[in-house]
């Protein structure tokens, strides 16, 4: 049997052969500069299943991790306002303090009035334009005393918070959820009562707090001391329950950098490309587009006729 040989036919071969170095070339260069070994699924036949189940897990890992973010500074701004109210019940204990130590109560009031305003502040913390200690109110300032008297005056200590009690649960992961929400009359309530009852004595028979104390105001004093270390301490537990939240946090936030840590690996191993491997094949490739082109320009010199001599 004789093989036909024809120009067109030769042509034709040579650039087919030209066409697939040229696009093997171009694969190639594609998973140099990508590093990948496809660009969509269909690259990826064999385990293209896997990859989308891999994939969808680790986008929800990764809107557990913006989510912790987000809480994370929510926290921290929650324990700020939090110390702010323990710092202003530990203000007053050492203001009756001193005042016992000295025997002179002449800006006693003033002093105890500025350690209110510390502490409703506090109360009245704001994250991302919402009160963090209003439940479910998160347009409604939680705690609306703004001076002492106003304890006296007489409405009930729990008409000055306006909070609901509506307390916020966040879910850190697929296992964990917590419990973030912290209420201003839990923190607030027995500190409010305690201001009351200073400014209940300031009002009555044995005041005002003016120049020397007098021995009532002496043992009045003295006995609000214990009063105020259990305020403290009340505000203190409720900062340590928020320090609990924020430490589990960020154990949820490592065990999530851990678990797309080894995702990414796994879909690595499967989309990433031996870059060594990709520079050989790439460089065959340019060979390949090399040699068919000095082919098909050695065939436009020739002709059938060259052939037949």
């Amino acid at each position: 049997m004789v093989t036909r040989v024809t120009t067109p036919g030769n042509y034709a071969a040579v650039l087919a052969n030209l066409l697939a170095a040229q696009q093997r070339q171009q694969d190639a260069g594609n998973k140099v500069a990508t590093q990948k070994n496809g660009d969509d699924l269909k690259d990826y036949a064999k385990s293209s299943e896997l990859l989308t189940a891999m994939r969808t897990v680790q986008t929800r890992l990764s809107a557990f991790q913006e989510q912790s973010k987000l809480l994370a500074d929510k926290l921290a701004t929650q324990n700020t306002g939090i110390v702010r109210v323990a710092d202003a019940a530990q203000a007053v204990r050492q203001i009756f303090s001193d005042a016992i130590a000295s025997g002179r109560v002449d800006t006693l009031v003033e002093d105890v009035q500025a350690q209110l305003s510390n502490a409703v502040e506090g109360m009245n913390g704001r994250y991302g334009g919402k009160y963090l200690f209003a439940g479910g109110q998160v347009d409604t300032r939680p705690v609306s005393v703004i001076t002492l008297s106003q304890l006296t005056a007489g409405p009930t200590i729990a008409s000055f918070f306006l909070n609901d009690q509506f307390q916020v649960t966040a879910k850190l992961d697929e296992a964990t959820t917590i419990n973030t929400g912290i209420l201003a009359d839990d923190l607030g309530t027995a500190m409010l009562t305690a201001f009351q009852s200073f400014q209940a004595f300031q009002e009555g028979a044995n005041g005002p707090f003016t120049g020397a104390m007098t021995d009532a105001q002496r043992t009045f004093l003295e006995g609000q001391l214990s009063v105020w270390d259990s305020v403290r301490t009340d505000v203190t537990n409720i900062a340590a329950y928020n320090g609990t939240n924020q430490k589990r946090l960020e154990t949820v936030f490592t065990d999530l950098e851990s678990r797309q840590n080894a995702l990414a690996g796994m879909i690595g191993d499967i989309t990433d490309a031996d870059m060594a491997q990709a520079a050989a094949e790439l460089q065959t490739a340019q060979l390949s587009v090399q040699s068919a082109a000095y082919v098909f320009q050695s065939l436009k010199d020739s002709s059938l006729l060259n052939v037949l001599r």
